[in-house]
């Protein structure tokens, strides 16, 4: 629906941009203006505050958490990673009161619904295993049973080659990304569940070149992230058109900001620091002539422009500051870097899809400072917790994807998921340092292999 326009000429969403763009600018002027002291206290992520709000949304919430009594293992998901990015440990009996909630959110017949007794669901049925695997150990995960859950997806599996949310549920994007993250985690892609998967999320990208929810819908950051994951995992991610989608969203990456927004002419917000953002480290799994193509060469130049025009620039006023001038982007975004990797952490797997969720290709193509300031300075929350933007309200829900997003931005110049970033990737104290999170999965990387591991029928996953 079109923005109403105001009497000014502006539309709503002009205006509404405007108010955050002076927001942003009033935080970043102060910044600017500090010491190099002041400098480094700004830019302290708040791990305490954050750590402290997780942990009492994780055994207490408040009466008006009843309207997502249908979000339950969402809650449990976004709070569990939150703890996780932060390196904090869930200790064994609370992890087991978690498992055993799950567990009675478990249908008899395959998934997980949003509470005790409630319907299955795909979308919880991601949340319920990705907690189960965050939480780790061979307890909880073999709470999930397998065999209902690969009857579940086959359930949910539509001729169209995409997959309902629940029984006779909408068939979106959504449905197509947790049922391929699901059955990669648990061993269980077959045939039948990827046939015509790639058909159905290409059927969804846009001549904008991001994807869709669902057929003829606007590009959308959540989806082409979910797009583009779910096909990685089932190595089909050549069919879509590659180059068009890097080029949408670079052009999401607000230059004010910092920050994502989740569609063209919308406002940034937080959540997308990892849907926008983590779509960046799932390209950079793909051989990088998949990014190119004679037909949108042009596209590619406009591409690398606006790159360009994400770097440091020569001269600033005070009424130009933006993140992209205070956090310059590095010096050349498509090109090959040079980075101290430490020992790998993780034994090489002989398995093809293990190498090809491994390994990087190639650099990162955003500016990955700039969004670690925004975070940083716009999204945290002095009481703990981060948010949408300035102005907006702490939830778990941002909290989870404003530190997922942190995390891949920090880790965006590593050559390999198990590589250390150096010390001058991360914005502000190395203490910043959040754990690294699987691009395609968004579960930290050691409960990822431990859980890869233990599905995949590694007797030794124990020692992972």
């Amino acid at each position: 629906m079109a923005s109403k326009v105001q009497a000014n000429g502006l539309t709503e969403t002009q205006i509404q941009q405007q108010e955050v763009e002076e927001k942003v600018k009033i935080i970043l002027q102060a910044f600017a203006s500090g010491s190099a002291h002041h400098h480094s206290m700004l830019l302290e992520l708040w791990r305490i505050e954050h750590a402290s709000f997780c942990w009492r949304g994780l055994t207490h919430l408040s009466s008006s958490f009843c309207v997502l009594d249908a979000n339950r293992p969402w809650l449990c998901y976004w709070i569990l990673h939150s703890l996780a990015l932060l390196g904090e440990q869930i200790d064994a009996e609370l992890g087991a009161h978690v498992v055993d909630f799950l567990s009675l959110c478990q249908d008899p017949l395959g998934g997980y619904g949003g509470g005790p007794g409630q319907m299955p669901h795909l979308a919880t049925t991601y949340a319920a295993i990705f907690s189960l695997v965050t939480i780790g150990g061979k307890t909880a995960l073999a709470s999930i049973n397998r065999d209902r859950t690969l009857d579940f997806l086959l359930r949910m599996k539509d001729a169209s080659g995409g997959f309902r949310m629940h029984d006779n549920g909408e068939i979106d994007v959504r449905g197509c990304y947790t049922a391929m993250a699901v059955a990669h985690i648990l061993d269980l892609l077959i045939p039948p569940l990827t046939l015509g998967v790639a058909e159905y999320v290409c059927s969804c990208q846009t001549h904008e070149g991001g994807i869709g929810g669902e057929p003829g819908a606007e590009a959308h950051g959540g989806y082409t992230y979910c797009g583009l994951a779910a096909l990685i995992l089932i190595n089909q991610a050549h069919q879509l058109d590659l180059p068009a989608l890097l080029n949408w969203v670079v052009f999401r990456q607000g230059k004010i900001e910092g920050g994502f927004q989740g569609r063209i002419n919308k406002l940034v917000d937080g959540c997308y620091s990892f849907w926008q953002g983590g779509v960046f480290p799932c390209l950079q799994l793909l051989p990088e002539q998949l990014l190119h193509h004679k037909s949108i060469q042009h596209e590619n130049e406009e591409t690398i422009l606006r790159l360009n025009e994400l770097k440091i620039r020569k001269q600033s006023s005070n009424a130009e500051i933006s993140a992209a001038f205070l956090f310059p982007a590095w010096k050349d975004n498509r090109s090959k870097h040079v980075i101290h990797e430490v020992e790998d952490q993780c034994q090489s797997d002989s398995n093809e899809r293990m190498k090809l969720v491994t390994d990087y290709k190639y650099g990162p193509l955003f500016n990955a400072q700039a969004l670690q300031g925004y975070v940083l300075l716009c999204c945290q929350v002095l009481e703990g917790g981060l948010r949408d933007k300035p102005g907006k309200h702490r939830d778990y829900y941002h909290t989870c994807y404003c530190l997922s997003g942190l995390s891949v931005a920090q880790f965006s110049m590593s050559r390999s998921l198990n590589a250390l970033p150096l010390p001058s990737t991360v914005l502000g104290p190395f203490d910043n340092l959040l754990a690294a999170t699987h691009p395609l999965c968004n579960v930290v990387l050691d409960k990822y292999f431990y859980a890869y591991k233990f599905f995949h029928g590694d007797d030794d996953s124990s020692q992972i």
